[in-house]
């Protein structure tokens, strides 16, 4: 029986497994470098700030950072804002933090934050903050914003269209297929362009090729892709 839209729509939003293995770096080797030494210890610096466009990677990354910290014997911890003040000045100062999404904590929070980076400072931690703009721009008050921008500060940057087409040969290479070059033009011109999409739709493509009982073909990329996101889908 064939997927109905629904259950390709919940396919698609199934997460993946997000390490530093399966992000694709394209131009953010430096940072990626950085993020795998904090994360296991091995740089002094332990303080990363990291901004960028939805769908750059953010969250991907501060998933990786936990991954391999826990990979590490560390203690690790990830959450996304909004965050408790008791959340906040209840975690261990030698554990390594991954908050995503700081322009939305609330001021409470903020202070809180402040004081767990003064915290983790004087001990063994590290932390990895996400936000929608540098530093500089972010609106959060004053003095947490200088701290946070006292560590290295990157801006993920977006993967061309090149890296994706290659990630998306890749995933169906894993699976086992080949994706016709004119299906992949055809998918980063329609729907969305993010990568954890496309991919996502990779794996759809390798269902309904299976249940379809055929060919991987463009006419069946745009079947599964009118399936998943029907009207978003702009036409030829």
């Amino acid at each position: 029986m064939l997927s109905s839209p629904r259950q390709l729509a919940l396919a698609l939003s199934a997460p993946t497994a997000a390490s530093f293995a399966t992000f694709v770096i394209g131009r953010n080797a430096e940072l990626v470098a950085a993020l795998r030494a904090l994360a296991c210890g091995q740089d002094r610096e332990r303080f990363v700030y990291l901004w960028g466009a939805p769908g750059s990677g953010r969250s991907h990354l501060l998933h990786a950072v936990v991954r391999a910290a826990s990979a590490c014997t560390r203690c690790a911890i990830r959450l996304t804002a909004p965050v408790t003040v008791d959340r906040l000045a209840a975690i261990d100062a030698d554990a390594v933090v991954a908050l995503a999404g700081i322009e939305r904590l609330d001021g409470f929070a903020q202070a809180a934050l402040f004081s767990l980076y003064n915290r983790i400072r004087d001990a063994r931690g590290a932390l990895v903050v996400t936000a929608d703009a540098p530093p500089a721009r972010l609106s959060v008050r004053p003095d947490l914003a200088t701290r946070l921008a006292w560590g290295l500060v990157y801006e993920v940057q977006p993967l061309s269209d090149e890296d994706k087409t290659k990630a998306m040969r890749a995933r169906a290479s894993e699976h086992g297929f080949d994706l016709p070059p004119e299906a992949q033009a055809y998918m980063l011109r329609h729907g969305r362009r993010d990568l954890p999409s496309l991919l996502g739709v990779v794996d759809l493509i390798e269902r309904h090729s299976l249940e379809a009982q055929r060919p991987v073909t463009l006419a069946l990329v745009r079947e599964v892709l009118r399936l998943t996101w029907g009207d978003s889908v702009a036409g030829d």
